[in-house]
């Protein structure tokens, strides 16, 4: 019953993508690389919410809100403010630009030196820690799920590599041979069942506690355990809060805002209108996935006390504790179908900066296409291999899963950032300057985590290297700056006229993410008073309220000044 249900949902949403998709033309670079540039928002908000939500998060968040608390969840929640940031200031400047990749705006700002820099850093950090993560902590909740080891009758360790054998080979297909739109028309299908399987386990947790009851299982479980649902983080625990302000906020604008796997969504937007309204949704959602992906691991706290030995596999564990049978094939498929989105996301976005960024300037300014995606989908292939003889070796990392992927992602995320946060923000900076803070804050990160190892959580790590790394910028550049300041030129390859309610609807995000660190923490849940949790949320949503009226008042008042200025020059 397990195995039909989950083949069943999964071979469903095979066939509908392939269905909708098997007409589109592939053999040009926007086609394939970029969808066409006809994604709109819904299609974008649903690839970027599944290509972020991959088993590495419901099992690694998991993991630590059962060993620790809620904290963790600020990397969830703080993507709130960071997707508004992106959608106002950053797609803006990508659509208008007429990028297929990031590197390509380094180019441009910078030389080709840096372009060839960060494509490889690019390339390197989905290697090491873009797809192995992805692939171990699906085969993870997969073996647990189906009881690979004993249907085999092979060892657990490898059961796990055939796992992540079987997930990698079949996510292949789907990235290299389907293009961007496949993937996220595929993504957009799974991430509706994500929804209802992901919610589906604290619904079935919380009734199991409560005897059949959903209110009496959430009361008994915040009456039990309130310093469970605290999300301002101490200095000992996964996240302590001050990081949200440092390092933080930092990796979460890297990634949704840089990283070529995640902002290719954007980039294959229609318009910047649809672009913007896919970001901010995308950035709503964001807000309430701790529901899925981080209470799970206080609800096995309550059922199985402290005595699990290994916290990654807590959350399958509970799954197969709670759920009903009948149910645990289709949150597989599910489960199955969010690996793949990461996955093949991310093969997709390696595929389409080594054919663009690597292959094309060297040996392709005179090829065609259909030779261009082709290279592409080789070195896909090649990288897929690599990163299944990989991943299963994660098994030994002694931090647990998701701190791993956070520490080792920090060798590539907010460098980059660091060298376009300044190309976008200055006009003279040089190209030497860009590649002096790359090697810098590179090395030493490595030292600082390799060698000296201070007492000092890595994300202020972070957060001092990359203010060091701008000023380190900011003086060559005024020793010595550009010859010409940098202008971004338009080229006109999509509509740039951007959403009229972006600034309400950023401030609403933000209120939201408010309010969910309003609930979680002392002021809310944990202190059990609920009165001053009603105050706290009444006068941050009437400030929200009265900002969001002043805002579209000013919008019109603009909206009307422009209507006549462009009347009178039509006069003229």
């Amino acid at each position: 019953m397990i195995f039909l249900s989950f083949l069943f949902f999964t071979a469903l949403v095979a066939l509908i993508t392939y269905l909708k998709t098997k007409n589109d033309v592939l053999d040009t670079n926007d086609g394939y690389f970029l969808g066409g540039r006809s994604l709109t928002a819904g299609f974008i908000a649903g690839s970027l919410m599944l290509t972020n939500l991959s088993p590495t998060n419901f099992a690694g968040m998991s993991a630590q809100s059962y060993t620790h608390n809620m904290s963790v969840m600020g990397w969830e929640v703080g993507s709130g403010i960071t997707l508004v940031l992106v959608a106002i200031f950053l797609v803006p400047r990508y659509l208008k630009g007429g990028i297929t990749t990031i590197p390509e705006f380094l180019e441009d700002r910078f030389d080709p030196g840096v372009r060839k820099f960060v494509t490889y850093l690019f390339l390197i950090s989905y290697v090491l820690n873009g797809l192995p993560p992805t692939l171990y902590a699906g085969a993870l909740v997969m073996s647990q799920l189906f009881d690979i080891s004993g249907v085999l009758g092979v060892s657990y360790t490898a059961g796990i590599w055939i796992t992540v054998w079987t997930i990698g080979i079949i996510g292949a297909v789907y990235a290299i041979f389907g293009g961007l739109k496949a993937v996220a028309f595929s993504d957009t299908l799974n991430g509706i069942g994500l929804v209802i399987g992901g919610l589906s386990v604290p619904y079935f947790g919380l009734k199991y506690i409560g005897s059949g009851s959903l209110v009496k299982g959430i009361n008994d479980i915040i009456i039990s355990h309130p310093e469970k649902f605290d999300s301002i983080g101490s200095a000992t625990d996964p996240v302590p809060f001050s990081t949200l302000f440092t390092g933080l906020i930092l990796v979460a604008l890297y990634y949704w805002g840089t990283d070529q796997g995640i902002i290719q969504r954007a980039l294959g937007a229609k318009n910047l209108k649809e672009g913007q309204k896919g970001v901010m949704f995308a950035g709503l959602l964001k807000i309430f996935t701790p529901l899925i992906v981080v209470v799970p691991g206080i609800i096995a706290f309550h059922i199985f006390g402290e005595s699990y030995a290994d916290p990654d596999l807590i959350y399958s564990h509970l799954v197969k504790s709670i759920m009903p049978t009948y149910f645990i094939g289709f949150f597989a498929a599910v489960m199955f179908g969010a690996v793949l989105s990461t996955y093949n996301s991310i093969l997709n976005s390696a595929s389409t900066l080594f054919a663009l960024n690597v292959y094309k300037p060297k040996y392709g300014k005179n090829k065609s296409d259909i030779e261009i995606v082709s290279k592409g989908k080789t070195f896909g292939t090649f990288i897929a291999v690599i990163s299944m003889i990989i991943a299963p070796l994660i098994m030994n990392a002694p931090q647990g899963l998701f701190q791993y992927f956070q520490i080792v992602n920090g060798f590539f995320n907010v460098p980059i950032f660091t060298i376009i946060f300044i190309g976008y923000l200055t006009k003279y900076v040089p190209a030497i300057a860009a590649k002096i803070s790359l090697v810098f804050f590179v090395s030493t990160y490595a030292l600082l985590q390799l060698v000296i190892k201070p007492d000092l959580h890595f994300l202020h790590q972070l957060g001092i290297l990359f203010v060091i790394s701008c000023l380190i910028m900011l003086i060559i550049g005024k020793i010595s700056p550009r010859q010409t300041p940098y202008v971004l030129v338009k080229k006109n390859v999509v509509e740039i006229t951007p959403w009229e309610y972006q600034y309400e609807v950023g401030i609403i995000i933000i209120a939201v993410m408010l309010s969910f660190y309003i609930i979680f923490s002392k002021y809310g849940l944990v202190s059990l008073n609920y009165q001053l949790l009603l105050k706290n949320l009444s006068i941050l949503w009437a400030i929200t309220s009265l900002l969001v009226y002043f805002i579209r008042i000013r919008n019109k008042k603009y909206l009307n000044k422009s209507e006549i200025k462009y009347e009178k020059e039509l006069l003229k």
